[in-house]
């Protein structure tokens, strides 16, 4: 498959700002400006030079607000991906790159913002887009509720043992405690805090569950070219996929395959597109919204197999500097904080500059997998050099 995106284009700027939920001391588009504005000046690039903006997941911030806070000279781009999920997150990347590519912008931020103060719950929010009445005929009122059916399917159907669970919460937990910028920074977390913890939805715990933070994120794209004379070391994409196939969709609930989370085409897509296989990445950014689904998203990139969840999720091989599978290096959104999943491609493009908290050694691909058992499902590989 021919990939017009691999080596074009390169993250350049990140920013990223994040409160506890309702401790935003800013509204919504404050918080999403400052988070604009530090990823240009991480970049050294103006933000009124920026002409691009791309989101997802029904942010409500329209660009055309933005521009008298950043001085806006021209918006050539401006559009979202469809779906309320934070499946769309890397499906943003690859429109922002192709924009990019063929010339339409020249600097693309992808974003997204979440205050609760403005913009309400989240969950509430994907319930409301997500939802219908046979949802709610049966008692099913929460994004957890909807998750803990199909995780109980893939523990019952793969045999899937809990430890296996507990291993990934305890890594996000290891990394979120040496990340400053993390919720759980500095605190210590063990087994029985887990075991401990209450039930949400069975089997789902409250640690199984990303948590919801006030803040806002941004990445500057820009061409491979621009991003050599900018301040950082460029983080090029190599490839993005986005979609779904037929027997996966939104509000069907009655999917092929009930394990699965729908990333299976978008990463066979991933693969042809860039050349590369499981096998070639050093480290992976997971959309954890809750544990089973993130299991389901390595099933569904090859990284692991049902069949060898038990041995390959344990703790030592899932974390940095020593795993042989590290992921989310920042704690992902179980510890680092969850603003839609902005985070954990902020993490990426720091992993590969060798700014991360938790670095991994030598990491020159990063696979990042956005929001699983979203309607639309994304993921997308990025690297400090081209192949």
């Amino acid at each position: 498959m021919a990939n017009g995106l691999m080596g074009k284009v390169a993250a350049a700027g990140v920013g990223v700002l994040q409160y506890k939920r309702a401790g935003a001391p800013y509204g919504e588009r404050g918080v999403l400006t400052r988070a604009i504005v530090a990823a240009c000046e991480d970049a050294g690039l103006d933000p009124a030079d920026v002409d691009g903006f791309v989101s997802y997941g029904d942010d409500h911030n329209q660009p055309d607000r933005l521009m008298p806070e950043l001085g806006t000279k021209e918006i050539r781009l401006s559009t979202s991906v469809w779906g309320g999920g934070g499946g769309g997150l890397l499906g943003a990347f690859e429109l922002a790159a192709m924009a990019i590519a063929t010339g339409q912008c020249k600097a693309a931020v992808v974003f997204r913002a979440l205050v609760q103060g403005n913009s309400g719950r989240l969950s509430s929010a994907v319930m409301a887009h997500h939802v219908n009445n046979h949802f709610v005929a049966a008692g099913i009122t929460a994004p957890a509720q909807i998750c803990a059916l199909r995780a109980m399917r893939m523990a019952l159907q793969h045999n899937l043992p809990q430890e296996a669970v507990e291993q990934l919460v305890l890594a996000d937990y290891y990394h979120g405690s040496r990340n400053p910028e993390a919720v759980s920074y500095g605190q210590q977390f063990d087994i029985e805090t887990y075991r401990k913890s209450r039930w949400i939805a069975e089997p789902l715990r409250l640690f199984d569950c990303s948590r919801e933070n006030d803040g806002a994120g941004a990445i500057l794209l820009v061409s491979a070219e621009h991003a050599r004379d900018l301040k950082q070391k460029p983080v090029y994409l190599l490839g993005a996929a986005t979609g779904a196939e037929k027997g996966w969709g939104d509000l069907l609930e009655n999917d092929d395959d009930y394990t699965s989370t729908g990333f299976e085409p978008v990463a066979r897509r991933l693969w042809e597109m860039t050349g590369l296989g499981p096998r070639d990445i050093d480290v992976t950014q997971l959309y954890e919204n809750f544990t089973y689904q993130g299991i389901s998203s390595l099933v569904g990139h090859g990284l692991i197999s049902w069949e060898s969840a038990a041995e390959d999720l344990k703790f030592d091989n899932l974390i940095a500097p020593s795993g042989k599978l590290p992921v989310n290096t920042s704690g992902g959104n179980l510890a680092q904080g969850f603003i839609h999943g902005i985070n954990i491609a902020v993490e990426a493009v720091r992993q590969l500059r060798g700014q991360s908290a938790n670095p991994v050694p030598d990491a020159r691909t990063c696979l990042v997998c956005g929001g699983p058992g979203s309607p639309i499902n994304s993921s997308a590989i990025f690297a400090n050099e081209l192949p």
